[in-house]
C-alpha cells in the first residue's frame, strides 16, 4: 500500500513530498508527465491528470492514503468532488485534503466556496479525512522583492485588519504528519480538521515595519486598491482569477483572516513546536536577497 500525493510539482505538493521523503512508507507522485517530473530520491512518479477521471482511478490502484490538492482552476470544485468520488470507490483508507483557511466565511470568494463545499461532501460521505485550511502563504511575498528593494513598498493589499499567514513549509509538514498517521493506523480514522496558520495577524503597516526591520531602510504600505490589483493580475492570469484574487483580498480588508489562540496552539501540537513567524521569514529572505 502506499501514499499519492496530487499536487506533485506544486509548491505545496513539493514541501510535502520533501517532508514524506525518507518515511517508510511507499510514496507515488502523480503528474501529468512523468518523465520530467523530478522527485526526491524514492518517489514514484505516476501518470495522471485529477481532470481526467479515467487516469485517477488507475493512479489510485493500490494506494492506501491520498493527499488531495487542487490547484486553483475554473473547474477546481468538479475536480475535487470527483477526486473524493474515486477515492472512495477505490478503498482509500485515508484522505489529507488541502482547504482553505476561512472557506466557511468567504461566501463570495470562489475557490474558498469551492473549497468548503469540498469540505461539506467529506463531512457528508463520512470520508476519513483530515482536512487542512492554510491560510495566506507566507512565501507569496518573495513575489514582493522587486518593489521592497527598487521601489521600497510592500505591495500586497491585505488591508488593516489582520491575516495569519503560515509558511509553506509548515503546511508540508503538518500535510506529511498527518498522511503518516493515516497510513499507519490499521483502520481507517475519524475525520479531523486543522488550522494551518501563523502565530500573528499582521496588517499592510505591520508588513511595512517588519520589512523596515529586515532590509534597514525605509519600506511604506502600498495601500488597498483593489481595481490596481485586479488590472495587474489580468496581465499575468485569466479574468476570472484575477477577480477571484481580487475578491479574496476584499475579504481580507473587511474582515480580515485572524487566527483564534486555539487554532495555533492546535497547530503547535501537531507539528511539536510554535509555527513559523513572518518575521523570521522576512529577515530569511532579506539575508540571502542582500547577500548577507
Amino acid at each position: 500500500m502506499s501514499i499519492l500525493v496530487t499536487g506533485s510539482t506544486g509548491t505545496i505538493g513539493s514541501q510535502v513530498l520533501n517532508h514524506l521523503s525518507g518515511s517508510e512508507a511507499e510514496i507515488r507522485a502523480l503528474t501529468r508527465a512523468p518523465g520530467r517530473a523530478q522527485f526526491p530520491h524514492g518517489v514514484v512518479p505516476v501518470a495522471g491528470d485529477l481532470a481526467d477521471v479515467d487516469s485517477l482511478h488507475a493512479a489510485l490502484e493500490g494506494v492506501s492514503t491520498l493527499f488531495l490538492l487542487i490547484p486553483n482552476v475554473a473547474d477546481e470544485l468538479t475536480q475535487a468532488m470527483q477526486a473524493l468520488t474515486v477515492a472512495r470507490e477505490a478503498g482509500v483508507k485515508g484522505i489529507v485534503y488541502l482547504s482553505v483557511f476561512k472557506g466557511e466565511a468567504y461566501v463570495d470568494v470562489p475557490h474558498f466556496a469551492g473549497k468548503y463545499t469540498a469540505e461539506r461532501m467529506i463531512d457528508a460521505l463520512d470520508l476519513p479525512a483530515t482536512v487542512l485550511r492554510p491560510a495566506y502563504f507566507i512565501q507569496n511575498d518573495l513575489r514582493q522583492k522587486d518593489p521592497l528593494l527598487n521601489a521600497e513598498v510592500y505591495g500586497v493589499p491585505i488591508g488593516d485588519t489582520g491575516i495569519s499567514m503560515v509558511d509553506i513549509r509548515d503546511i508540508g509538514e503538518a500535510a506529511a504528519l498527518e498522511l503518516l498517521r493515516r497510513e499507519r493506523a490499521p483502520a481507517p480514522l475519524p475525520r479531523a480538521t486543522y488550522a494551518l496558520v501563523g502565530p500573528d495577524p499582521l496588517t499592510g503597516g505591520d508588513m511595512a515595519r517588519i520589512w523596515s526591520e529586515a532590509l534597514g531602510r525605509q519600506i511604506r504600505y502600498g495601500g488597498n486598491d483593489l481595481v490596481s490589483l485586479e488590472k495587474r493580475m489580468k496581465t499575468m492570469m485569466p479574468a476570472w482569477h484575477a477577480r477571484d484574487l481580487r475578491m479574496m483580498f476584499g475579504r481580507y480588508q473587511s474582515d480580515g483572516a485572524i487566527a483564534a489562540s486555539d487554532d495555533v496552539e492546535r497547530m503547535t501540537r501537531l507539528l511539536g513546536r510554535p509555527p513559523r513567524s513572518y518575521r523570521d521569514f522576512a529577515n530569511e529572505a532579506a539575508s540571502q536577497w542582500q547577500g548577507r
